[in-house]
């Protein structure tokens, strides 16, 4: 069961602008979600408030806040940043 993976033009730019080497562990922790979102159970949780409709998934110091359609299989990437400045 792969998921789909689109991103947000923001989340691109964020991502951009993180220091490479997270960059390349943010993208491998994505494509393992992709594969199967309860691989990272450990490093998912679903968010509250104005944010409920998203879950995060936490890589180090940095989260990747996303969306999972489960009945057309995408996970939308909504934004990526570090943990102090995300929400």
């Amino acid at each position: 069961m792969l998921y789909s993976v689109e991103f947000l033009k923001e989340a691109v730019e964020e991502l951009s602008n993180i220091d490479p080497i997270w960059q390349k562990r943010i993208l491998n922790k994505i494509k393992i979600l992709s594969a199967d979102p309860k691989n990272l159970a450990n490093n998912i949780k679903k968010l509250k408030g104005k944010y409920q409709e998203y879950y995060r998934l936490r890589v180090g110091d940095y989260r990747v806040i996303y969306s999972q359609e489960n009945d057309r299989l995408i996970i939308l990437i909504i934004r990526i940043g570090h943990r102090k400045e995300i929400y």
